[in-house]
């Protein structure tokens, strides 16, 4: 693994402190990340996460390990809260909606039997009547060996409702990155530059041509239980790979950001009403960014294992493929 302290630019990532953080974490599980400035962001793949530009961030408490099954389940237990996919969809909030779209459903990932056109994600995207954060393949399916997997299926308002009951956050897309990095600025991966170093994965994504050759040479088909995958520089694990993670900045791009010659500190995404995509206006759902890459990540096709990559997730969509981590803030 490459050594955490290196910097794959040539300019270290310099952080403000060293060591353990103010006192003992604030919940179970938390690391402590010292704030500092890193290079945000990435000009060398896709246009979203262009241009690169420098960023300062506080200190803050993050999860080691997305938030699993069973944190989920102890939730919802304790709240007797319904996942947005468990609840039948609002027909006035979508007008001229097919009335199966509008039962309780979630979107799943069907591998098609041969090559499809990768232009239209309707080749592997399905809305799966039943499906949820219990039953994650569909009806059928349950949680019966996944206790330590990522949740899944969570939209936005799930996480709103988790973050008030555990009482922490989420990241802000900057805090985010900065922790994945793990103290590499520049560097490709949460862990160099090198994919898989000495032939060894370093996180849970898809081998073989998308979307329907899956070598699974990493050990896994679906999610991965957390701590599979060797931690970052910070101890943080599958900060790639495994599933997308939501946070909290609404969704605008890069370019889109005012910035003078001084680094920006502590940064935030753009306003909700900005968020909604432009290629659909009549479609008016805001978006969150989310971060990190997926199982579903193929050098073929999505190539975000990468702690610059991100994506735009409308605030109402919950997959099989995105979960979410939390932080908490010295007061």
């Amino acid at each position: 693994m490459a050594d955490q302290g290196a910097s794959a630019t040539g300019i270290e990532a310099r952080p403000e402190t060293a060591g353990a953080g103010p006192g003992r974490p604030p919940l179970e599980g938390m690391v402590w990340i010292p704030g500092g400035i890193f290079l945000m962001g990435s000009d060398d793949h896709y246009p979203e996460e262009k241009p690169a530009h420098r960023v300062h961030v506080d200190g803050f408490w993050i999860d080691r390990y997305a938030v699993t099954n069973a944190e989920f389940a102890r939730s919802v237990e304790a709240t007797g809260y319904v996942t947005l996919s468990e609840r039948p969809a609002n027909p006035a909030d979508y007008p001229g909606a097919k009335p199966e779209l509008l039962e309780p459903s979630s979107v799943v990932f069907r591998a098609p039997s041969g090559p499809v056109d990768l232009r239209n994600p309707y080749n592997w995207w399905t809305y799966v009547r039943g499906a949820n954060w219990r039953h994650p393949r569909g009806p059928e399916s349950t949680l019966e060996g996944l206790d330590d997997h990522p949740v899944v299926h969570i939209a936005w308002e799930d996480i709103v409702a988790y973050t008030k009951w555990a009482g922490k956050e989420l990241p802000t897309e900057a805090e985010w990155e900065f922790a994945a990095r793990g103290g590499l600025d520049g560097a490709e991966y949460a862990w160099g530059d090198e994919l898989t170093p000495g032939g060894r994965h370093h996180c849970n994504a898809w081998q073989g041509l998308f979307p329907w050759q899956n070598l699974v040479s990493d050990g896994y088909e679906w999610t991965a239980p957390v701590g599979s995958f060797p931690p970052n520089g910070y101890g943080l694990q599958e900060m790639t790979g495994n599933v997308w993670e939501w946070t909290a900045d609404w969704y605008r791009e890069h370019g889109a950001i005012q910035r003078s010659c001084c680094t920006l500190r502590n940064p935030r995404g753009g306003e909700e009403s900005g968020s909604v995509d432009p290629r659909q206006p009549d479609i008016r759902i805001p978006r969150k960014v989310m971060k990190g890459g997926s199982y579903l990540c193929a050098p073929n096709y999505c190539r975000r294992y990468r702690p610059a990559a991100r994506m735009a997730q409308p605030v109402d969509t919950a997959t099989c493929h995105v979960g979410f981590r939390c932080v908490a803030r010295p007061r």
